[in-house]
């Protein structure tokens, strides 16, 4: 069976993770949970970025892009599958499949190089004080800004494309809960083994360099923190740098454990229980870290919810 002679009608099968056991639905009513509560959240922080002006800031604009990515990431993958469960139909179609592809390989892609950029802006924050407004300019964030989200597109494009021209067997079981290219690929006829070598190569471009410019901007602001004098600088400072690292711990840990090990280390069950990971969870947990870790952030909401007063 091949995509181009394919017609809507003939539609994929996403196994998912869940059956309608009663441990299946507790795990169920957890996801939806913590979908809700990644939804919530993200929204909450790109509402109080907007509306607050002291928020008006490069880091926190860059933090509201990451709000925003991880929105649309959650919201990519787990309302097909909660439709699923709910009907009972586990049945994708192909324009279906394919745009969960391209949103979820693009958001995967920006939010790479978008973690790299608040890295650096950390570094000018905190290395260059005095030059801050030069190094991190509103013209250089929103670049910086659109270059993850045009990289990670185009990385979308790419794959898309490459896993749309592949022939595929009349058995088009997905075991996963989305339409994932790694599960994707067992299911076709075609020598895959050039595009694996291009994916893999993808990769390490995104994950790889993003996390050199990290490691190299953290390594320099952990030298200025040292250094600097008063006990309250040390807390802000820790308290900001603390709060992304486990942001990029978590997020990029996960995705180097999933694409960057040889498809012979694949298992289903775990590519599944892995993707639930940075898809769903990771999503709920950057807000409430940012929020929890961030002084500003509650104090915005905090005035928003006429709760409190300035911090």
């Amino acid at each position: 069976m091949v995509w181009g002679n394919q017609t809507f009608n003939s539609d994929f099968i996403l196994l998912g993770i869940f059956d309608h056991s009663p441990i299946h639905t507790f795990l169920f009513t957890l996801v939806l949970a913590i979908f809700t509560v990644a939804c919530m959240g993200n929204t909450a922080m790109i509402l109080l970025i907007h509306l607050d002006a002291q928020l008006h800031m490069p880091m926190y604009f860059l933090l509201s892009q990451l709000s925003l990515m991880d929105l649309m990431l959650v919201c990519t993958t787990v309302p097909k599958m909660v439709v699923n469960f709910l009907s009972g139909m586990k049945s994708i179609s192909l324009a279906g499949c394919g745009t969960q592809i391209f949103f979820y390989v693009s958001l995967l892609g920006a939010e790479c190089f978008l973690l790299a950029a608040l890295a650096y802006d950390h570094y000018a924050a905190i290395c260059q004080p005095l030059r801050y407004l030069v190094l991190m300019s509103q013209k250089l964030c929103m670049l910086l800004a659109g270059a993850s989200w045009i990289l990670g597109s185009l990385d979308g494009i790419i794959v898309l494309r490459a896993t749309l021209s592949f022939s595929y067997y009349h058995s088009l079981e997905i075991h996963h809960f989305f339409c994932d290219v790694a599960a994707l690929l067992p299911l076709s006829c075609t020598d895959t083994t050039a595009f694996e070598r291009l994916m893999f190569i993808c990769c390490v471009m995104m994950l790889i360099f993003p996390v050199a410019v990290i490691i190299i901007s953290y390594s320099c602001v952990l030298r200025a923190v040292i250094h600097m004098g008063s006990g309250e600088s040390h807390r802000k400072a820790f308290t900001t740098c603390s709060s992304h690292l486990l942001v990029v711990g978590l997020y990029y840990g996960a995705a180097m454990f999933m694409y960057m090990r040889p498809a012979s280390k694949h298992t289903p069950e775990q590519d599944s229980m892995v993707s639930v990971f940075y898809t769903i969870l990771t999503p709920m947990l950057n807000p409430l870290i940012y929020s929890l870790r961030n002084r500003d952030i509650s104090r915005a909401l905090k005035k928003l919810l006429g709760k409190g007063k300035l911090l």
